[in-house]
C-alpha cells in the first residue's frame, strides 16, 4: 500500500517539476524592452524594420523552361519556337525527310536503342541495361568563381 502512495506522491513532484520547466511562458527580450524593462538593452529597436517584402530574383523552374522556348526573348512563345525543339527531334527520325515519320523510321530508332543497351545480344535486357535507355539530362552548369585573391604573403 506504501508502494502506492509513494509512487502516486512522485508522479505529482514530476509533473510539478515539468510544470515549472516546461510549462513557464515567458515574454521574448525585444517585447521587454518595448515595454521599457531598464535590465534589457533597446540597442535592438533603434534600427527601423524595412517596409517592403524583399523580391524572389532567381528564376523559378517554369520561368527557365519558359526561356528556353522563348527564343527571341519578347515574352511570347509562339507556335513556331514551341514546336522547334520538336521539329529537331522528328527530323531525326525522319530519315527519308518526306515530313511523314512511317512505323519503320520510329522502329529502327527503337531497335537501335534496344540493341544497344541489350550488351550481351540475349535479346532480354537486365535491370543495368534497361537503365542504360534512360534519358541523358545534361549536367548543370558548375558556377565559375573568380581564383582567390592573392595575399601579400603570397606575392613575395
Amino acid at each position: 500500500m506504501w508502494r502506492y502512495l509513494v509512487g502516486g506522491v512522485a508522479a505529482l513532484a514530476m509533473a510539478g517539476a515539468g510544470v515549472l520547466v516546461f510549462g513557464t511562458h515567458g515574454v521574448p527580450a525585444p517585447l521587454l524592452a518595448a515595454r521599457g524593462d531598464p535590465g534589457i538593452a533597446t540597442a535592438q529597436l533603434d534600427t527601423p524594420l524595412p517596409t517592403s517584402v524583399p523580391e524572389a530574383l532567381p528564376a523559378t523552374r517554369e520561368q527557365k523552361r519558359f526561356d528556353r522556348y522563348d527564343k527571341d526573348r519578347d515574352g511570347k512563345i509562339t507556335r513556331d519556337e514551341y514546336l522547334a525543339q520538336r521539329r529537331k527531334a522528328y527530323a531525326k527520325l525522319d530519315t527519308n525527310h518526306d515530313g511523314r515519320l512511317s512505323f519503320g523510321e520510329w522502329a529502327v530508332k527503337a531497335a537501335t536503342k534496344f540493341s544497344t543497351a541489350d550488351r550481351d545480344a540475349s535479346g532480354t535486357m537486365t535491370a543495368t541495361e534497361f537503365a542504360t535507355t534512360a534519358v541523358k539530362r545534361k549536367p548543370k552548369a558548375r558556377l565559375k568563381c573568380p581564383p582567390a585573391a592573392k595575399t601579400v604573403e603570397e606575392e613575395s
